[in-house]
Formats: C-alpha cells, structure tokens, sequence
C-alpha cells in the first residue's frame, strides 16, 4: 500500500501511550533499561524484561529503547559533545546545566563552528524537526537528546513539514555561524536524490554554505570524522570525535509547542 502521509504527524494511538498517565511508568522502564544496559545485559532481552513488567506497548517500547542509555554511554557521549551559549538559546539545551557534567566544553561558535565543519546525519536531523513541526512525539532522551519516533521503511516521503524543517535547521546553522556544512544522506532510501535537491535549493536561496553527500551508509563517514557531526543516533554519538544537539537546539528554537517526551 503506498505512503500517502502529508505530515510527519503523531501515531493515532499517541495521546493514549504517551499521556500524562503513562509518562510515570514509562519513565520508570528507561531507568530500568538504563541500569540493565549500565550492567552489560543484552539489549533484545532487557527491552523484553522491562517490557513486559510495565505492560508497554510495541511503540511504548520502541520509546523507551530510544531513550534509554548506559551510564558509560551516558558519560561518553557528554564528554563528546560540543557546547555553545548564545542569548536565546534556553539555558538546559544540553540536558543539564553548564558546568556540571563530566567533560563540559563551553564553546562559542567562533571557536568551533567558524572553523570546523559540520557533518549533518540528514533523516535523523530533518525527520526530528518536521516530527516536532507536525506535533508528533519527540523524545527527550537520557543524553539530552531529541529524537523522533518517525519510520521511514527505506523511503522518504516529502511532507508539508519537509521545508519549513529545512528552514529551521539553517537558521539554526545560521545562528551558529556554520561556515561549512555537509549533509549526508542514504543513498539506498529511495528520494534520497529528490530531497538532495531540496536542501541544495534550500541552500542556494538562502546563500547558505551547504553540500550534499549521497553516500551508501553515511554512519561510519560520521563516526570517523574530525567534523562536528550533527546527529542524535546513538551509533554515531558512541564513536565519533564531536557530536552537536542540533535537531534540539532547532526544535528548542524555533518550536516551542512542540510535543516533548521526557524520559
């Protein structure tokens, strides 16, 4: 059956699994699954374990998988992230306050995004903003991050969220003052060709210094680089050398309605 979805909106069943109702348990199930993690029990297994304790739901499961982290994890990818502080930016964008987590860089864009690139790990960035634009659920993940619950099954579909999101994330960029920016996007999702030139039209409007990467698997580019990588998955943040909050510095930004999950 074909895609026909306009919006990158929420599930039908969302404002029952993830209500104000559900959000105690569910919340209690990551910090289960985190300390699983945090003792090295199998993934598939914890998820099932903690699952079926609290009585979840597939897509409740699928949340709390997404949010959910080990305490090594948690440490690393604190001490890897990349940090600024610009008036309007709310002062808990990272997940916790400046100064007090393990690794704090304190960083203007004059230090690092003047003069670094930025590396963007495109679905994972774009799908979040438009999930937030759309009032679908945007997680707010152990590490601080935010991240959808968006499934695209090997195919992106433009929605009518697709270029305002495009929009935000290069005011976002703007604001940094992002000197060089390259997306990079899965070349085997099919439209991967049509959404390159979307953010190359994107980028020629608004004079903005992006390129576009269609590459096989843009993870392991990611992890390896020297770039700033922009990226919320957890794959990438558990090896690459610099990692930006980018989708929740933008939804924070620039969607202050947005409907946010905090687990």
């Amino acid at each position: 059956m074909p895609d026909r979805r306009m919006h990158r909106g929420p599930h039908p069943e969302d404002a029952e699994l993830f209500g104000p109702a559900q959000l105690g348990p569910l919340r209690e199930a990551t910090t289960d699954l985190c300390w699983l993690a945090s003792r090295g029990y199998a993934e598939v297994s914890s998820l099932k374990l903690v699952g079926d304790r609290y009585g979840l739901m597939a897509r409740q499961r699928l949340a709390v998988a997404r949010c959910a982290c080990s305490e090594a994890q948690l440490r690393r990818r604190w001490e890897h992230e990349v940090r600024c502080q610009i008036g309007a930016l709310p002062a808990a964008a990272s997940g916790h306050s400046p100064g007090t987590s393990p690794g704090e860089v304190s960083a203007g864009p004059e230090t690092h995004f003047a003069t670094h690139p930025v590396w963007i790990d495109g679905y994972n960035v774009l799908t979040t903003v438009e999930a937030a634009l759309a009032g679908g659920v945007v997680l707010h993940a152990r590490d601080g991050t935010f991240r959808d619950m968006a499934s695209m099954h090997g195919t992106f579909r433009k929605v009518a969220e697709t270029e305002p999101a495009l929009e935000i994330v290069g005011q976002t960029l703007a604001t940094l003052g992002a000197a060089e920016c390259v997306w990079y996007l899965d070349r085997p999702v099919s439209n991967s060709g049509r959404l390159k030139q979307w953010i190359e039209q994107a980028a020629e409007k608004h004079g903005w210094p992006w390129r576009v990467e269609l590459v096989a698997n843009p993870d392991p580019i990611l992890w390896d680089s020297s770039a700033i990588v922009a990226s919320a998955d957890s794959v990438i943040l558990d090896h690459c050398q610099a990692w930006f909050n980018l989708a929740r510095w933008a939804v924070e930004r620039f969607v202050p309605g947005a409907w946010i999950v905090q687990l």
